[in-house]
């Protein structure tokens, strides 16, 4: 597990002139990283660039703040709160995460828009994968023939975003079935790696990105 340490690049939005410095970093715990967002939408000056973090997590159950689930079977993952809008999911290595940090009103956005963009970029990414990915009323995220394949959960401060997008890549989905994800019973969960004859994960992050600025 690599500390939390990014190396960076700037993206300039060749459609807006902005720039936004995007930080890779490798398997990172959860709490330090949602920290480390939430002091960033606090104490962020005016001229500071919009950020995109791209990471996966060790194993963790986060809850949101909408969780109503009460309880779990008992297992070694660690659960988390989270101050994240949603109910509960799973982080695991082979999950790609994408956090944008970002102001959304400069890029003439509120949260339903906010959240569409974020479902569009993995809908797109799988499209030029040859996946059919969709959205379902009153559930964010992307869901592929029923199954989530994608889950989102936002929040807010001083007009910053921070938390953001999971995309299940290459993972063990077995977790999952230990909760409701996203608090909807029965839900199944899949992968990219299910879908396809062969997947890097890697690879997939950098087309997430891709996807991603291509609609901001």
């Amino acid at each position: 597990m690599s500390p939390l340490r990014p190396t960076s690049e700037s993206v300039k939005i060749s459609n807006s002139g902005r720039n936004i410095t995007v930080k890779q970093f490798g398997c990172v715990d959860y709490l330090p990283v949602v920290q480390a967002m939430k002091r960033f939408a606090i104490d962020r000056e005016q001229s500071e660039p919009d950020q995109i973090w791209l990471l996966q997590h060790p194993p963790v159950y986060t809850l949101g703040t909408s969780c109503v689930q009460e309880s779990l079977t008992p297992t070694e993952i660690p659960l988390v709160q989270a101050d994240r809008g949603g109910q509960i999911t799973y982080h695991g290595p082979g999950q790609v995460v994408m956090y944008p940090l970002l102001r959304i009103k400069q890029y003439g956005l509120g949260i339903k828009g906010f959240v569409g963009k974020l479902e569009q970029s993995v809908i797109d990414l799988l499209k030029a994968y040859g996946v059919n990915g969709e959205r379902r009323e009153n559930a964010p995220g992307v869901y592929v023939d029923g199954a989530k394949i994608a889950a989102l959960g936002l929040r807010i401060s001083r007009g910053t975003s921070y938390h953001g997008l999971s995309l299940n890549v290459d993972m063990d989905l077995a977790p999952f079935s230990n909760i409701d994800p996203c608090g909807l019973a029965g839900l199944q969960v899949t992968q990219m790696k299910n879908l396809l004859d062969e997947v890097d994960v890697a690879m997939v992050q950098r087309d997430l990105l891709a996807s991603f600025l291509k609609l901001i």
